[in-house]
Protein backbone atom coordinates (compact mmCIF):
# COMPACT_ATOMS: atom_id res chain seq x y z
CA UNK A 1 0.00 0.00 0.00
CA UNK A 2 1.05 3.47 -0.92
CA UNK A 3 0.86 5.74 2.21
CA UNK A 4 0.09 9.44 2.16
CA UNK A 5 3.18 12.16 2.67
CA UNK A 6 2.55 14.05 5.82
CA UNK A 7 3.57 17.20 4.16
CA UNK A 8 0.73 18.31 2.68
CA UNK A 9 -1.05 22.07 1.22
CA UNK A 10 -4.20 23.95 2.23
CA UNK A 11 -5.07 26.47 -0.71
CA UNK A 12 -8.50 28.99 -0.15
CA UNK A 13 -10.11 29.75 -2.93
CA UNK A 14 -11.65 33.18 -3.08
CA UNK A 15 -13.56 35.44 -5.47
CA UNK A 16 -12.14 39.04 -5.71
CA UNK A 17 -15.75 40.56 -6.78
CA UNK A 18 -17.79 39.03 -3.89
CA UNK A 19 -15.23 38.21 -1.09
CA UNK A 20 -16.48 34.70 -0.83
CA UNK A 21 -14.71 32.10 -0.05
CA UNK A 22 -15.04 28.41 -1.78
CA UNK A 23 -15.92 25.66 0.57
CA UNK A 24 -15.83 21.61 -0.78
CA UNK A 25 -17.51 18.42 0.77
CA UNK A 26 -15.80 15.74 1.42
CA UNK A 27 -16.82 11.98 -0.08
CA UNK A 28 -15.26 9.94 2.73
CA UNK A 29 -16.84 12.70 5.65
CA UNK A 30 -20.22 14.10 4.32
CA UNK A 31 -19.93 16.53 7.23
CA UNK A 32 -16.71 17.66 6.74
CA UNK A 33 -16.28 20.80 4.64
CA UNK A 34 -13.00 22.30 3.40
CA UNK A 35 -10.90 24.15 1.22
CA UNK A 36 -8.48 22.50 -2.00
CA UNK A 37 -6.02 20.43 0.36
CA UNK A 38 -3.56 17.47 -0.86
CA UNK A 39 -0.68 15.73 0.05
CA UNK A 40 2.78 16.25 -1.44
CA UNK A 41 4.05 14.05 -3.90
CA UNK A 42 7.75 12.57 -4.47
CA UNK A 43 9.85 15.64 -5.93
CA UNK A 44 7.35 18.21 -5.10
CA UNK A 45 7.68 21.78 -3.73
CA UNK A 46 4.44 22.80 -1.82
CA UNK A 47 3.58 25.43 -5.10
CA UNK A 48 3.39 22.40 -7.00
CA UNK A 49 1.72 20.44 -4.96
CA UNK A 50 -1.04 23.23 -4.56
CA UNK A 51 -1.22 24.07 -8.64
CA UNK A 52 -1.40 20.34 -8.96
CA UNK A 53 -4.59 20.24 -6.69
CA UNK A 54 -6.51 23.00 -7.25
CA UNK A 55 -6.64 21.30 -10.86
CA UNK A 56 -6.94 17.81 -9.61
CA UNK A 57 -10.05 19.01 -7.35
CA UNK A 58 -11.45 21.77 -9.03
CA UNK A 59 -10.04 21.46 -12.37
CA UNK A 60 -8.65 25.28 -12.25
CA UNK A 61 -5.40 25.52 -14.49
CA UNK A 62 -2.62 27.73 -12.43
CA UNK A 63 0.37 28.85 -14.68
CA UNK A 64 3.75 28.87 -13.08
CA UNK A 65 4.05 32.33 -12.88
CA UNK A 66 0.54 33.36 -11.95
CA UNK A 67 0.13 36.09 -9.16
CA UNK A 68 -2.75 34.61 -8.17
CA UNK A 69 -1.35 32.40 -5.86
CA UNK A 70 -0.69 33.44 -3.02
CA UNK A 71 2.12 31.59 -0.91
CA UNK A 72 1.18 32.87 2.46
CA UNK A 73 5.07 31.56 3.88
CA UNK A 74 3.50 29.68 6.92
CA UNK A 75 2.94 26.30 7.46
CA UNK A 76 1.26 24.30 10.70
CA UNK A 77 1.43 20.87 12.11
CA UNK A 78 -1.62 19.53 13.23
CA UNK A 79 -2.82 15.98 14.61
CA UNK A 80 -4.47 13.88 11.59
CA UNK A 81 -8.46 12.95 12.14
CA UNK A 82 -8.37 9.19 13.84
CA UNK A 83 -10.44 8.03 10.87
CA UNK A 84 -8.32 9.43 8.18
CA UNK A 85 -5.07 7.72 9.85
CA UNK A 86 -4.97 4.90 7.83
CA UNK A 87 -4.14 6.78 4.72
CA UNK A 88 -0.81 7.28 6.34
CA UNK A 89 2.22 4.79 7.17
CA UNK A 90 2.02 3.27 10.53
CA UNK A 91 2.77 5.33 13.58
CA UNK A 92 2.40 8.76 11.43
CA UNK A 93 0.02 10.94 13.60
CA UNK A 94 0.51 14.88 12.93
CA UNK A 95 1.03 16.31 9.09
CA UNK A 96 2.61 19.93 8.12
CA UNK A 97 0.34 22.15 6.52
CA UNK A 98 1.65 24.51 4.11
CA UNK A 99 -0.82 27.30 3.32
CA UNK A 100 -1.82 29.14 0.43
CA UNK A 101 -4.24 31.44 -1.00
CA UNK A 102 -5.96 31.46 -4.42
CA UNK A 103 -7.35 34.43 -6.13
CA UNK A 104 -9.59 34.35 -8.49
CA UNK A 105 -11.61 37.29 -10.06
CA UNK A 106 -15.11 35.72 -9.89
CA UNK A 107 -17.27 32.90 -8.22
CA UNK A 108 -16.88 29.57 -10.77
CA UNK A 109 -18.71 26.58 -10.98
CA UNK A 110 -15.63 23.82 -10.12
CA UNK A 111 -15.85 20.60 -12.03
CA UNK A 112 -15.47 18.40 -9.06
CA UNK A 113 -13.40 14.86 -9.03
CA UNK A 114 -12.96 14.17 -5.24
CA UNK A 115 -16.15 16.35 -3.74
CA UNK A 116 -19.54 15.48 -3.73
CA UNK A 117 -20.66 19.24 -3.21
CA UNK A 118 -19.29 22.80 -3.49
CA UNK A 119 -20.74 26.01 -2.16
CA UNK A 120 -19.41 29.77 -2.40
CA UNK A 121 -19.84 31.29 1.28
CA UNK A 122 -18.74 34.29 3.63
CA UNK A 123 -15.69 33.91 4.92
CA UNK A 124 -17.60 33.71 8.72
CA UNK A 125 -19.93 30.99 7.36
CA UNK A 126 -16.99 29.16 5.76
CA UNK A 127 -15.02 29.41 9.50
CA UNK A 128 -18.20 27.95 11.06
CA UNK A 129 -18.64 24.82 8.42
CA UNK A 130 -15.21 23.30 8.04
CA UNK A 131 -14.12 21.00 10.72
CA UNK A 132 -10.52 21.44 10.31
CA UNK A 133 -9.55 23.97 12.51
CA UNK A 134 -6.05 25.26 10.40
CA UNK A 135 -8.79 25.90 7.56
CA UNK A 136 -10.75 28.03 9.69
CA UNK A 137 -7.64 29.53 10.90
CA UNK A 138 -6.14 30.13 7.75
CA UNK A 139 -9.50 32.15 6.42
CA UNK A 140 -9.82 33.74 9.90
CA UNK A 141 -6.00 34.91 9.78
CA UNK A 142 -6.14 36.02 5.70
CA UNK A 143 -9.47 36.67 4.27
CA UNK A 144 -11.94 38.15 7.11
CA UNK A 145 -10.35 41.30 7.33
CA UNK A 146 -10.56 41.67 3.03
CA UNK A 147 -14.30 41.31 3.41
CA UNK A 148 -14.92 43.99 6.34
Amino acid sequence: MKYKNNQSVLVVIYAQNSGRVLMLQRRDDTDFWQSVTGSLESGETPKETAMREVWEEVRLKISENSTELFDCNESVEFEIFPHFRYKYAPNVTHCREHWFLLSVEQEFIPELTEHLAFQWVSPTQAIKITKSPNNAEAIRKYLLDLTK
